[in-house]
């Protein structure tokens, strides 16, 4: 029965208590027995427990009797906490009727809290505020409810306070969630759509989907259609989350569940897609599908040359988990075969980086991060450049555009300058400022992509000592001075050192280069020199001295002529090495050149 249905999810800032409290919800219901628990449950992954992050999204139905008396079905919708999977939160949220808002009671409003409240305003959601961790000595349980009462436009009484890990009125959540979030509406005899939220891989059922059912019914026997690739697929299995994958006869309007299609990529049941029957299909799909857009890219390098099939073997599966990750193969002079890969930001690159070490046991190079230049020829073709060794010849290129972000900042009002400060020298644009809060500042910026994905969120952190919390938007593709920086070893360009920067820093960056690689190329038998170069001329440039063998040791006085003979003959042997010597550049010589970037 719809009317008895209530499908919410969870949203926060990162680290407020959003897993702990969908723990107490799983216990308080008796989904889950006090002996098979664990700390978040919801969190399957080890990387998901230790940094305290939600990845993937997922979703668990229970069972709940409440005060007056009637039988609740209550699907929670787990959502991923990072700003890098935006478009998974809002692919969830539109799995949902409402949002429980939890604000932790010590740190008050922050970026990311402000970011997904707006995502479930506009995805037109029931918003619960809840103030987490009241338990704590440092709580503020009186002053938040007033800011987030304020926000929502709520009395400061009416925002319900919990301690998710001591169970105190978490009961009142369950409550409000059945009082307050509507039924989900949807005709069961209308054509079926459902909304994919999520996927993951599975060896023996392929490609498993999380789906809200918005209209009409599925049976596990109906064959299915999946509208934005065109595929059709009779399901294996079709099912509910309880929280373990439990199989049922079908699935109804409003119901969310799981299907298991047998698909062998998760590119084919892309997140946000539509599935529809095949014998009766909707006419049109549910909106808000869009494919996933890298943002960041990287170059991954096997340590060990012999581990390069086996690095492509793991970056093949964890593409089967994750549809955003991208890759193709790649070669750098200094660093041998690799890949070059896209994320969605530089969060997400991390998570790979580790999944890659720790569940494939290998040892793996990343290069700095860039991010992909629309670069416009004179012949008017557009091309994408992910790499900066990839951009063409400067006489060839009209513009080239760098992607821009808008940036908000939430900070207590004592770190104004700072941030200003750190902003305006990385190209930042102030747009505007407002106060969800006394004390509490959000700042609106645009600034390169570029200039936010190596050290800055550290710096802001730093800046600010831990204050301060960021959310980022793609804004547009906005052209600029930007020039290739390439770096000569013996008048040889290296392409792993290559990198696109503004015309205004190409002079700094280029000299700091120059002196790092000059304390870490090791000395040869000749003079090399190390040049960089940007806008089609040298801007600096340092000698290697040549290592000297001392060639006079065995004359013991005689002629002047035998010295001088003996070192006009090393002269030339010099001058003919150095016509045909090779410089290698060893590996922390490459690491140190990427580490610059963070000084």
């Amino acid at each position: 029965m719809t009317s008895h249905i209530r499908n919410f999810c969870i949203i926060a800032h990162v680290d407020h208590g959003k897993s702990t409290l969908a723990d107490r919800l799983l216990h308080l219901t008796g989904t889950v027995s006090d002996r098979d628990t664990t700390e978040q449950i919801l969190d399957s992954m080890d990387l998901e427990r230790e940094k305290g992050v939600t990845i993937k999204a997922s979703a668990v139905r229970m069972n709940y009797t409440a005060k007056d008396g009637n039988a609740y079905e209550l699907n929670l919708i787990d959502t991923p906490g990072h700003v890098d999977f935006g478009y998974e939160v809002s692919r969830a949220l539109n799995a949902c009727e409402g949002a429980v808002l939890v604000v932790d009671a010590t740190q008050g409003i922050e970026a990311q809290t402000l970011a997904n409240l707006y995502s479930a305003l506009e995805a037109d959601l029931e918003v619960i505020p809840v103030i987490n961790k009241i338990d704590l000595v440092s709580a503020r349980p009186d002053e938040v409810a007033e800011d987030v009462g304020s926000l929502l436009g709520v009395p400061p009484a009416e925002v319900i306070r919990v301690s998710a890990k001591d169970g105190k009125n978490v009961e009142a959540v369950l409550e409000a969630v059945v009082r307050k979030v509507p039924p989900p509406k949807g005709a069961d005899n209308a054509p079926l759509r459902a909304l994919v939220f999520d996927s993951h891989y599975d060896s023996y059922k392929g490609v498993i989907t999380y789906v809200r059912v918005t209209e009409g019914h599925l049976t596990a026997s109906d064959s299915i259609h999946l509208m934005s690739s065109g595929v059709d697929v009779k399901p294996i299995e079709v099912g509910i989350f309880a929280p373990l994958m439990k199989p049922v006869p079908g699935l109804t309007a409003g119901d969310v569940g799981y299907i298991a299609t047998g698909l062998k990529t998760v590119h084919e049941a892309r997140v946000g897609d539509t599935i529809t029957s095949t014998a009766r299909p909707a006419s049109d799909p549910l909106p808000g599908y869009r494919t996933p857009k890298p943002m960041v890219f990287a170059g991954i390098y096997p340590a060990e040359a012999d581990d390069y099939q086996s690095l492509r073997e793991a970056l093949d599966k964890l593409q089967l988990n994750d549809a955003s990750l991208t890759f193709q193969p790649e070669t750098s002079q200094a660093l041998g075969f690799g890949f070059r890969a896209g994320f969605l930001g530089l969060f997400h690159m991390e998570i790979i980086q580790e999944r890659i070490e720790r569940e494939y046991d290998l040892d793996v190079v990343f290069t700095a991060p860039t991010v992909a230049y629309e670069v416009l020829m004179h012949d008017g073709v557009t091309q994408l450049v992910a790499s900066p060794a990839d951009l063409p010849d400067e006489g060839l290129i009209a513009e080239i555009r760098e992607p821009w972000m808008n940036i908000e900042i939430i900070t207590p009002t004592d770190y104004y300058g700072p941030i200003m400060d750190l902003v305006t020298k990385r190209r930042g644009i102030y747009k505007q400022q407002e106060y969800p809060a006394p004390h509490r500042v959000q700042l609106d910026y645009e600034i390169p992509l570029s200039e936010i994905i190596v050290d800055f969120f550290d710096e802001l952190k730093s800046r600010t000592r831990g204050y301060a919390s960021l959310d980022y938007q793609f804004l547009e593709y906005r052209a600029d001075k930007l020039q290739k920086l390439e770096i000569l070893v013996n008048s040889e360009p290296v392409d792993a050192l290559a990198t696109i920067v503004h015309e205004s820093e190409a002079y700094h960056k280029g000299q700091r280069m120059i002196t790092k690689l000059k304390e870490l190329i090791p000395r040869q038998l000749f003079d090399v020199a190390i040049q960089s170069a940007a806008g089609g001329r040298i801007i600096s440039r340092a000698n290697v001295k040549a290592l000297r063998k001392d060639v006079l040791a065995k004359c013991y006085g005689g002629d002047i002529t035998r010295k001088k003979k003996l070192l006009e003959k090393q002269k030339k042997g010099k001058k003919r090495l150095k016509m045909i010597g090779n410089v290698e550049i060893p590996q922390e010589a490459f690491m140190a050149v990427l580490r610059l970037e963070e000084e």
